[in-house]
Formats: structure tokens, C-alpha cells, sequence
């Protein structure tokens, strides 16, 4: 059996919203090199650019337009400049006056990213599906942004180590903890996990718990005025951005409120038949819970879902498996509802590819 192949490549996107063949990119670049192992691992180094998982893209893939029409119906929720606090970027104090300069504006990619169930980590079987590298913020003033993608073909995987970590959480029914936080202590039990087990290409899974309930698990950045601020607006209120962007067809002030509730809800019924005609799904079941939704709760838009997972290589230092991730991904648990007794719990699974 071959040892895994591991590769980082660069991909320049030619629009703010773009979708890159990875397969076709890496068949450029290096031939067909990964035709001989059964599967294909694909990790993005990014916060608004990712895949989809395999089921999705094939779907997708198989119609005109899918991918597209699939993410301008999310983007169509979360427009562009929709009054978003991490877009204000004097409010950033994080940020200095030179990054100021630099920093893009782009808090509707983020929820998009969450929304439409991009994954920064997917897994391939090796038959012939496109692997899309969804890019929603790749020109910025014109300028085309740095993209980075490791891929790793292997065979298969072996279960090596599982154990659970305890998050302590706020009182607050609503809140965000950055799982990549130094004082939490997380990463450095992943890292004694992995230096014990001598894992050098592998999988980190981390899942909530059986018990754990209105919660969920992404990777984005976590950037206090989008996680605690816009992400928590979206929780509140999920309509409320696609509104803020309406407001403007309306002439009377004094109905705004009402109205632009009004407005999107029904453009949410225009978004919905979008998700459905790009997915092929006419009169299917999936079309008949979307139309039951339309109070649409925080969580089955922003399919959060229960569990992400983490690429370990040594590539970085040969011989010393860590964790590969962008300098601005993090790890991120969401909850919508009080955890009982200011805890939760996650599985940690460790796999080794071979």
C-alpha cells in the first residue's frame, strides 16, 4: 500500500465569487498522480473559501449552473455590505491602521460560508467528481487574493486514540467559543494526543457529544465583532441582514419595520426555490420541510452542524505531526441555548491515513 500523498498548491480566483477545479488544477501541475489512491482528503487554508462534501458537489455538479445558483441563493440571505458590525472596520481594534487599509469588508462571506455548509476539511472517494474550491471573497478592490489548498491522497484510514474534552461555557443562551483559544487549554491536549500516538498524516474528528443539544461546530475566523455581534444577530434573527439590504425599496420610513419583515420573508421563498431548482429536488421531500421552515430557525440555515474536522501533517516539520490550519481558522462552538451546567462536552477522535 502507497504511503499518502500530500501536496499544497496555490489558486488565484478571478472573481469575488469563484469556483476552482482542484482535480483539474493538481492534473496541471503534477499529472495524474492521485488516480492511484481510493481516496482524496482536500483541507482549505481559509476562512470564506472551502468545499462542499462529496454528496452535495455531485448533486450540484450535475446541473447547469448548480454550484452557483446553490450559493447566490445563500448570498442573496447575507448580502454585501449589509450594515454588519465586522465589516466597521474603525470599530476593529484589533487591526492596525495599515491592516485597516488592506482589510476587506467581508462579514456576508463568512455567514455565507456557515450558511451554505462549505467545509474548510472533505473527503473524496477518487471517481470523477469535480472537487469545487468555492472561493465567496476572492477579489478585494480588484485585487485578487492568495489561495491555498493542501490535498492528500491515501487509502484509508485507522482509528489510533478517543477521548472527550470538557468546554466550559458562559451562562449566555447565545455565544461562540473559539476552540483555538490559548487560556482553553484544547489544542494543547489535540497536540499530546497526536506527539503520543506519533501521527504524522492523519484526521482529527471533533464531535458535541451524544447529550449536547442546540449547539454546533464550525471552523471560521473568530473575530469578535462577527462572532459575537453579526453571528449572534443571525441567531436572533436570520432574516435580519436580507431585510437591512431591502429597506431601500421602500418609500414610506415609518413602515420599514414591518415591511422589510415582510420582504424577506418572501424573498426567502424566491432563496428556498432557489437551494431547491439547484439541487434537482422539484416536489421532494426536502421541498416540503423548506416550506414548512419558513419561520426558519437560526440553526437549520446556518446548517451548523455537530462535528469538523482537523488535517495533522508533519509537512511543516518532518517527523513531528501537528495541526494544519490557516492563521486565521479556528475552530468554533456555537450554541443557541444554555448549556446545563455551564459545560459541554466534545469526542475527539484521532485517525491515521495510510
Amino acid at each position: 500500500m502507497a504511503q499518502p500523498l500530500e501536496l499544497t498548491i496555490e489558486l488565484q480566483p478571478k472573481a469575488r465569487f469563484d469556483a476552482i477545479d482542484v482535480r483539474a488544477r493538481i492534473v496541471e501541475l503534477y499529472g495524474d498522480v492521485l488516480s492511484s489512491f481510493r481516496r482524496t482528503l482536500f483541507t482549505s487554508h481559509h476562512t470564506t473559501a472551502g468545499y462542499l462534501e462529496q454528496g452535495l458537489a455531485a448533486r450540484l455538479t450535475q446541473r447547469n449552473d448548480g454550484v452557483t445558483n446553490y450559493v447566490e441563493a445563500f448570498r442573496t440571505v447575507f448580502p454585501e455590505g449589509a450594515g454588519y458590525r465586522h465589516d466597521e472596520l474603525g470599530e476593529r481594534t484589533e487591526l492596525s491602521d495599515e491592516q485597516r487599509a488592506v482589510e476587506p469588508r467581508n462579514a456576508d462571506s463568512h455567514l455565507t460560508f456557515m450558511a451554505a455548509g462549505l467545509r474548510t476539511f472533505v473527503s473524496y472517494t477518487n471517481h470523477q467528481v469535480p472537487a469545487l474550491f468555492v472561493d465567496l471573497d476572492g477579489v478585494t478592490d480588484g485585487r485578487p487574493r492568495r489561495r491555498f489548498t493542501s490535498i492528500v491522497g491515501y487509502d484509508a484510514e485507522t482509528v489510533v486514540a478517543q477521548t472527550q474534552i470538557a468546554i466550559p461555557v458562559s451562562a449566555h443562551p447565545i455565544d461562540s467559543i473559539n476552540l483555538r483559544e490559548p487560556g482553553l487549554g484544547v489544542y494543547d491536549q489535540l497536540n499530546e494526543l497526536i506527539r503520543e500516538c506519533g501521527v504524522m498524516k492523519g484526521r482529527l474528528r471533533l464531535d458535541l457529544s451524544a447529550g449536547e443539544r442546540q449547539a454546533g461546530l464550525t471552523v471560521n475566523e473568530y473575530e469578535t465583532l462577527l462572532m459575537r455581534h453579526d453571528l449572534v444577530d443571525v441567531l436572533r434573527n436570520p432574516l435580519r441582514f436580507m431585510a437591512e439590504k431591502g429597506r431601500h425599496v421602500f418609500d414610506d420610513p415609518r413602515a420599514i419595520p414591518a415591511k422589510t419583515r415582510d420582504y424577506a420573508t418572501y424573498d426567502l421563498v424566491r432563496v428556498l426555490n432557489k437551494i431547491v431548482d439547484a439541487l434537482g429536488l422539484h416536489e421532494s421531500i426536502l421541498e416540503r420541510a423548506m416550506a414548512k421552515a419558513m419561520a426558519v430557525p437560526a440553526e437549520r440555515l446556518l446548517r451548523i452542524k455537530r462535528s469538523v474536522n482537523l488535517l495533522v501533517s508533519d509537512s511543516a516539520s518532518p517527523g513531528h505531526g501537528a495541526i494544519v490550519q490557516g492563521t486565521y481558522q479556528s475552530p468554533i462552538l456555537v450554541q443557541w441555548r444554555q448549556a446545563h451546567g455551564g459545560v459541554r462536552y466534545l469526542d475527539v477522535t484521532l485517525a491515521r491515513l495510510h
